[in-house]
């Protein structure tokens, strides 16, 4: 009895506790989202999770309770899904509080494959929406509110089947997966395994297994429409999509002109050396090399592909400076002084950069670029140093000359940004916040990928992502941000391009980024920003898309998603927008699904609304339960 007593006042003296950290007003939205979770042998299946949203008048905290606990942890994903909701609805989420409690039967790899379901969540909570039981999706949320790719979907889908869903969204161009099957046989006393690939389109199999409908979805807008039956209006799209980057043509002559010039230069000094044979025939075909990226650029150029044109012109510059100066250095104190001096020009760029007066969007891409190449210039220069040290001269003066070229194309980048300033200050600490969301939310990405399908080879990845850590560290914010994105951008496209081997396929899901992108060029023009990265980046993977071949349309498809993102990171939030009703589509002939919510009035700001304390009633529940349990 004492021991009941005892329990019971430990009890009470929780609630308080527990009262505190629950939202006292507020609407709550349960909505099921399908995850994976691993078995004892490794064996992905697929398991429902149940999500309880509310959305109450706060602070602007996001708040997430897992049990049993994530493989990865879900909290940047909440705090993203969070923002876009507040933007796609033109509500300033600093007003409102948002608790997520996750409950799954095992622990679940999870993290950003729920941002799209968290972030529906969020928006119905704050509308009073009622939403669907028997939809289900999987998705991320990404910056600009698309829904990008993640992994288990096979395992997803009949995990939605299984609690009743008739309707799985899935993320666009993701209905094509790639299942690795393995085979053992037994030939005596030895055992033959065998494995092999094979492409399921998730849309026929689940139709055809389960009944379950699965439609790919594009953004959150879709996702919301077919949750809710309301159809928010998106940012309209402007009619004049113009993208190219004439704003680089003077550059790019005079940068093909002096190039070639020095091109001419160097092979001439290269004729008049005294070296041997096998030491001249290397340097030779090394700007043989180089000539051949300088006939490149002349192409683009005429093509009228400009930034195309200037990374050419570099590329082969890096060649030619290598040879120039390995003709000179004849002992380790004139490639010392080298160094000394390619030192002393970082330094010198980075301060000038580090003092610019940041105005308006357009001089901000231009100085997070130029940022962004300074700091590889100086991790080049290190590895030159290193190799100095180990008396490797040649590979020493190869990274030398890929750090002076990179430090010019620094300069460049500052000059554009400020030929473009135009607008209010932007004081760099201002994007301390933004840097690190990037930064939190790519790390989970990548944490998210290597926990479904290992490493990967993910170590370029990653060493992108300390980078960003490391810029962001040393108040760089602006390059901290484009340094995380590039590295979530890659991820996703690993993610949504595995194990696929067709061209078409590929093709069909680069047509689709690169449509988005230059609406999101244009919209970003809208607004009255010269996007100059993201139309150097658009045009940079037209040139990979030209070539044609798996490789290069991946990497094309990786500088349309640049070019999309670096267009929208910066847009703030819109005017509350347009929102239609439409009847529920009828997924089951003659059954109307059943929505579920706890109210169903929008949230006002100014108004609490009176909901019960859930985490008390939790805590006494699970209390009970272990005192029930302690008895059997």
């Amino acid at each position: 009895m004492k021991k009941m007593l005892s329990i019971l006042m430990l009890i009470f003296l929780l609630l308080p506790f527990t009262s505190a950290q629950c939202p006292e007003s507020g609407n709550t939205i349960i909505l099921k989202a399908p995850a994976v979770s691993r078995t004892s042998d490794g064996e992905l299946i697929g398991i429902a999770t149940d999500f309880i949203i509310t959305v109450s008048p706060g602070t602007g905290h996001v708040y997430v309770e897992t049990w049993p606990l994530a493989e990865v942890d879900m909290q940047a994903s909440a705090r993203l899904a969070a923002q876009i909701a507040g933007k796609v609805l033109g509500v300033d989420m600093s007003k409102y509080d948002v608790f997520i409690h996750v409950k799954s039967d095992a622990p679940i790899i999870g993290g950003p494959s729920a941002g799209g379901t968290m972030t529906v969540g969020i928006i119905a909570a704050l509308k009073g929406w009622k939403i669907r039981e028997d939809v289900m999706m999987t998705g991320m949320i990404n910056p600009d509110g698309s829904i990008g790719p993640v992994g288990g979907i096979l395992e997803k889908a009949s995990a939605a089947y299984g609690v009743g869903a008739k309707l799985f969204l899935i993320p666009e161009g993701q209905r094509i997966q790639v299942v690795e099957t393995t085979e053992k046989k037994q030939i005596g006393s030895i055992v033959e395994i065998t494995s092999k690939s094979e492409k399921v389109d998730v849309v026929e199999y689940a139709k055809e297994r389960w009944g379950l409908d699965v439609k790919e979805i594009k953004d959150i807008y879709d996702a919301v429409y077919y949750f809710t039956g309301k159809k928010i209006e998106k940012p309209p799209v402007p009619a004049n999509l113009n993208v190219d980057t004439s704003f680089l043509k003077d550059n790019a002559v005079e940068d093909y002109d002096e190039t070639i010039k020095y091109y001419e230069k160097i092979e001439n000094k290269l004729n008049d050396s005294d070296i041997s044979y096998t030491t001249y025939s290397y340097l030779k075909n090394a700007l043989d090399e180089a000539k051949k990226k300088l006939d490149e650029a002349k192409k683009n150029l005429d093509d009228g592909r400009y930034y195309t044109a200037l990374s050419l012109d570099f590329q082969a510059r890096i060649t030619i400076r290598h040879v120039d100066w390995y003709l000179d250095i004849k002992t380790g104190n004139d490639l010392e002084n080298l160094l000394k001096s390619i030192d002393n020009e970082i330094k010198e760029t980075e301060n000038h950069v580090s003092n610019i007066t940041i105005r308006g969007i357009s001089m901000l891409q231009a100085v997070a670029a130029s940022e962004e190449r300074i700091e590889q210039a100086k991790s080049l220069l290190k590895d030159a140093w290193s190799n100095y040290y180990n008396g490797n001269y040649w590979n020493a003066v190869s990274s030398a000359a890929f750090a002076y070229e990179r430090i010019q194309t620094a300069k460049f980048w500052a000059s554009l940004g400020e030929r473009y300033a135009k607008g209010e200050v932007i004081e760099r600490d201002s994007l301390k916040e933004t840097a690190r969301e990037y930064l939190d939310n790519s790390r989970l990405i990548i944490t998210y990928i290597t926990s479904m399908f290992g490493e990967l080879s993910l170590q370029d990845l990653i060493s992108l992502m300390n980078e960003g850590e490391e810029y962001y560290l040393d108040g760089k914010y602006s390059a901290a941000i484009f340094s995380a994105m590039e590295a979530r951008i890659q991820a996703e496209i690993i993610l949504d391009t595995l194990g696929i081997d067709n061209e078409t396929i590929l093709m069909d899901k680069l047509q689709r980024m690169k449509e988005d992108a230059r609406i999101a060029i244009a919209q970003a023009q809208k607004e009255g920003i010269y996007p100059v990265l993201s139309l150097s980046y658009y045009e940079f993977a037209q040139s990979y898309e030209k070539q044609g071949g798996l490789e290069n349309i991946q990497t094309a498809m990786m500088f349309y998603q640049y070019a999309k993102e670096t267009s929208t990171v910066f847009l703030g939030t819109t005017s509350p927008p347009k929102i239609t009703e439409e009847p529920l589509i009828s997924l089951i002939p003659n059954q109307t699904a059943t929505p579920t919510n706890t109210t169903t009035e929008p949230l006002p700001e100014t108004t609490r609304l009176s909901t019960p304390l859930m985490v008390s009633a939790l805590v006494v529940g699970l209390i009970l339960g272990f005192i029930a349990g302690r008895k059997s």
